[in-house]
């Protein structure tokens, strides 16, 4: 039989003693466990057909984004980031499934990806987080973007309020579940048309206008309509940051800023110039990134998939991605990720630009940038500039109401300067070259310059290797393929045969 008594009385104190050490235990483990570091949540607020250097960190002295300038002062700003297509569909395709476009087969506008095409979602739901959009969305199927949709009620595109309204309800719900999340804010500033923000804010007479551009009226007065959309999105920026803030989840939130590619406006979208794209992109993460850095390595649009997957906590597998993680970047580190940026355009799909067929591709380093247009002896067009080619081809036209292209051709009529810029919006010879750090505005073609031979016969072998890779050594044969499939997949279909009628029953109808 057992006895206590064989170990004498127990003293009060050694209990108490006993029960202080035990407290102490479980408090240790309680703050361990309180304190060890908590996934961080991700926002990635995008803009829609926003130029580069349309933000004033970008060297912008007219359009007010204090906001925007304020993220790359105290976090990290990409001076040379590049997506693959200067397109809606085809940028967002490429975001969010880190693929090339040419993978994902998403080349044409309003393209669908292939069925094995996965996103942010596959990867960062296993990981914990909730993957959510609201806003504008663009891609599909719906299989291959499975983002928890957040547009129930709208989307209202364009208004802040709606966007602040969502977010907070999204935040407050993670909070609940204790999760943390990756939220994707996919504003319409500043695509066309230009209806939000206050234009007032902008006097026509008073803006800088960039060398790509000619100085027109016509520009000008569109300008101020624009920059009040970009001044819109900043202040969205502003908007989501104080939030986050209020929520006491700023310090532990990674938090991007990107504009899309570039402007509607002339020379920039649809197109493989710099203004096309290149995008602005900002990024902040209190205690990684460091305050005022900036990264002039080639950046592409490809490697924020696998870099928010680092983020989380994952290993990124080998093929999931056609980028690569910069997850060292944003800590500061030294990280050269790539020597090449490749780009593509077609205008498959885009309005006005049915019976031409016009592919470019482009190779840029951080020195030059090589444009190869294999159909350069016809030209090209589309709903924006086809006013334009109808001028070029017919010297008497002109239109009765003046656009910025119309006003383009008709200063270059009257001035050899200018001229060069208007035909540039419909004619391109076969290869361009561009020496960007002489000439960033991409406005002298060195390619006849003996001086840069070498330089344009590397640059070419080197596109040509690549496109090989990737199936498209012939991209005339490449869009004539896409051409097909979307005649197969989207042509003229009985949906659109009956709204074609429609539309013209509608017009021939008798007055009442």
């Amino acid at each position: 039989m057992f006895e206590m008594r064989k170990y004498g009385k127990l003293d009060i104190r050694d209990v108490t003693g006993l029960v202080r050490n035990l407290l102490l235990a479980l408090m240790l483990l309680f703050i361990v466990g309180n304190t060890s570091e908590k996934k961080p949540n991700i926002v990635f607020v995008l803009g829609d057909d926003i130029n580069q250097d349309s933000w004033g960190t970008y060297g912008n002295i007219d359009c007010k984004t204090p906001n925007i300038d304020k993220l790359a002062v105290e976090g990290m700003k990409f001076n040379s980031a590049y997506c693959s297509m200067a397109m809606c569909a085809p940028f967002r395709h490429e975001l969010y499934s880190g693929r090339t476009p040419w993978r994902t087969q998403t080349m044409f506008n309003h393209s669908g990806a292939v069925p094995e095409t996965k996103s942010w979602p596959h990867y960062l739901e296993p990981l914990g987080y909730r993957v959510a959009l609201m806003g504008k969305k663009h891609v599909v199927p719906g299989g291959c973007y499975p983002f928890e949709n957040l547009n129930k009620g709208g989307p209202k595109k364009k208004s802040n309020e709606w966007f602040i309204q969502q977010t907070t309800q999204f935040i407050d719900s993670s909070t609940e579940q204790d999760k943390p999340f990756c939220l994707v804010i996919a504003s319409s500033d500043a695509h066309l048309p230009f209806t939000s923000g206050d234009p007032s804010a902008y006097k026509a007479d008073e803006l800088t206008i960039p060398p790509y551009w000619l100085d027109t009226p016509e520009l000008r007065e569109v300008l101020v309509t624009y920059y009040a959309e970009v001044t819109n999105f900043d202040s969205l920026v502003g908007d989501v940051r104080s939030l986050l803030e209020t929520k006491n989840i700023w310090d532990n939130t990674v938090f991007f800023v990107c504009g899309e590619q570039g402007t509607r406006l002339p020379l920039a979208k649809w197109t493989c110039y710099d203004n096309g794209l290149r995008s602005g992109l900002i990024a902040h993460w209190k205690g990684v990134t460091p305050p005022g850095s900036v990264v002039d390595e080639l950046i592409a649009t490809l490697d924020i998939g696998p870099t928010l997957v680092e983020i989380a906590g994952g290993t990124v597998e080998t093929g999931a991605f056609d980028g690569f993680s910069i997850f060292p970047t944003l800590k500061g580190e030294k990280q050269v990720v790539r020597d090449y940026v490749y780009g593509a355009f077609t205008n498959v799909g885009i309005a006005g630009s049915d019976g031409f067929l016009f592919p470019i591709r482009v190779i840029r380093n951080r020195e030059y940038s090589f444009i190869y247009n294999p159909n350069y002896t016809t030209p090209t067009t589309n709903a924006g500039v086809g006013v334009a080619l109808k001028m070029l081809e017919d010297k008497s036209y002109s239109p009765k109401k003046p656009n910025i292209v119309s006003s383009w051709v008709e200063l270059g009529r009257k001035d050899p300067a200018a001229q060069s810029i208007a035909r540039k919006l419909t004619h391109r010879p076969e290869y361009e070259l561009y020496h960007l750090s002489r000439d960033p505005y991409e406005l002298k073609n060195e390619i006849d310059n003996p001086e840069y031979k070498k330089v344009s016969e590397n640059m070419k072998a080197a596109m040509m290797k690549k496109l090989n890779e990737l199936g498209d050594g012939d991209p005339i044969a490449t869009e004539e393929g896409i051409r097909a499939r979307k005649a197969a997949k989207h042509g003229d279909s009985d949906k659109k045969k009956k709204k074609k009628e429609k539309k013209k029953n509608k017009k021939n109808r008798p007055c009442p």
